[in-house]
């Protein structure tokens, strides 16, 4: 789990977030219950006792991280939080800077504003976060198995361009700020 999160981060920052957003729900179906956990989760992967310790560790490493930040019911950890940040503020650069991304922000937009007007007041965050949200949402309708429309497709896609675009541009500063 670590490795593939760790893998996720340093080559795609989008995925990496959203498949934590992920972990953050699985935790959550077992209401942070430790030995549920370990039983219906860690017990299932087909590796050797030692890798399924190291598992349960990291499992049980994120429980802690989300019981310390008050999100065990909602919410996203706010390292998370601080990625989706710092990837609005590449998005708010790209888009005084970069003709390409502003187009392909253009074909997003109108699925962000709709995200906007559905929610009714309610706070969804920077526009990053929609995109994010959007992305999630139609990953876990494929894992319930609902239908999924021609515009969760369409906005999901438009939102992908943006993601990997801001995901490459993380990198790139990441790896910069590395050297």
């Amino acid at each position: 789990m670590q490795s593939v999160a760790e893998n996720k981060k340093s080559n795609n920052i989008a995925e990496y977030i959203i498949y934590m957003y992920q972990m953050e729900d699985l935790i959550r179906s077992y209401q942070g219950n430790r030995e549920e956990i370990k039983i219906f989760v860690v017990e299932k992967y087909p590796v050797s006792d030692e890798d399924k310790d190291k598992i349960a560790d990291w499992y049980l490493a994120l429980l802690d991280q989300m019981e310390t930040q008050g999100i065990l019911e909602k919410g996203h950890l706010s390292e998370l939080n601080s990625l989706v940040y710092e990837l609005a503020q590449i998005h708010w650069n790209q888009l005084k800077t970069d003709p390409k991304y502003f187009m392909a922000y253009g074909k997003a937009k109108p699925f962000i504003l709709e995200a906007v007007m559905q929610a009714g007041g309610q706070d969804l965050g920077n526009e990053i976060q929609i995109c994010l949200n959007g992305v999630y949402g139609l990953l876990l309708c494929r894992l319930l198995g609902r239908k999924v429309s021609e515009e969760q497709l369409k906005s999901a896609e438009a939102y992908g361009d943006i993601l990997s675009t801001l995901s490459y541009h993380y990198q790139v500063k990441d790896s910069i700020s590395k050297n």
